[in-house]
């Protein structure tokens, strides 16, 4: 069973190459990916390591975490599975497309009904690693607006 990594942190100017290169020390089996920008062909700051097991894991996170590349410490965390299906709502639905628009290489018109332009504040989706947090916050707020 493979585990992903969340590595974040990352310089814009990482190649995929130099992050393999890091973990490359570490083991072969060891996949790495960058995130970029689709525009500029950047790195958006964030990637992914694969490894095999929950001891790879860890130990990739113990000896990774704080890291140093390019002159930035770099955080690696396990990755949070993508939620699909639990609450969805119309507003989360925009945010990715279904496999098979990616494979039918549509046209660039269909780019704009996938973005969000409502100002409702459901609209707005938190980083899911700090939903939690995000959510206890509102409580609190809510619960200092009904005692003035």
């Amino acid at each position: 069973m493979s585990i992903r990594l969340y590595v974040g942190n990352l310089s814009k100017e990482l190649e995929r190459q130099e992050l393999e290169a890091v973990f490359a020390e570490f083991d072969d089996s060891v996949s790495t990916k960058v995130i970029t920008d689709r525009k500029t062909g950047k790195c958006r700051g964030f990637g992914f390591v694969t490894v095999k097991s929950e001891e790879q894991a860890d130990e990739v996170i113990e000896k990774f975490n704080g890291y140093l590349l390019k002159d930035s410490p770099i955080k690696i965390e396990r990755a949070q599975p993508r939620t699909k299906g639990k609450e969805e709502t119309a507003e989360q639905a925009p945010q990715g497309n279904p496999p098979s628009n990616r494979r039918s290489g549509g046209s660039k018109g269909n780019n704009k009904s996938r973005k969000v332009t409502s100002t409702e504040p459901e609209a707005v989706q938190p980083d899911p690693r700090w939903a939690q947090d995000l959510e206890k916050l509102k409580q609190l707020l809510a619960a200092q607006a009904a005692n003035p």
